[in-house]
């Protein structure tokens, strides 16, 4: 139990040493490519018509595999670069790698701003996509339908 109190008390410090040491850059660069990311699936989620993702994860267990391992499989070059640059951060100032650390910091600059924004994505895509519809739709001269 104290290796896992020292562990999480280690990798506090440490998160809140990081804007102000090395690599700093990646702390904001990262998560912006993963929310890039996120965009990017979220609008090709609402153009297929597939279920949001983080809905899909928590509440349909035959997707859940599915879904989980496409997020994967579109953070893992994000996800690679923030594993290897949190270990050269560690190197380069302890001396040593904590790999759990590590792993934990690629999964929060990577994997969690991924996984919170392709939902909300989904569905103003969603929204923008059903209001060009109708837009299109509309008879010449008509107002346009509302949608709420």
């Amino acid at each position: 139990m104290q290796d896992f109190i020292d562990f999480v008390m280690r990798l506090w410090a440490d998160l809140l040493a990081r804007p102000r040491g090395p690599f700093a850059f990646r702390l904001a660069v990262q998560p912006m490519i993963a929310l890039l990311l996120a965009v990017r699936d979220g609008i090709q989620d609402a153009k297929t018509g597939r279920s949001p993702y983080f809905w899909s994860v928590l509440h349909d267990p035959p997707e859940r595999a599915r879904r989980i391992r496409e997020a994967l499989r579109a953070t893992a070059k994000v996800g690679g670069l923030a594993l290897a640059l949190d270990v050269i951060y560690q190197l380069s100032v302890r001396g040593w790698v904590y790999p759990g650390e590590a792993l934990g910091i690629a999964l929060l600059l990577a994997l969690f701003p991924y996984s919170a924004m392709r939902g909300p994505v989904d569905r103003i895509a969603r929204r923008w996509i059903a209001r060009q519809t109708s837009l299109q739709k509309a008879p010449q001269g008509a107002p346009p339908a509302r949608t709420t």
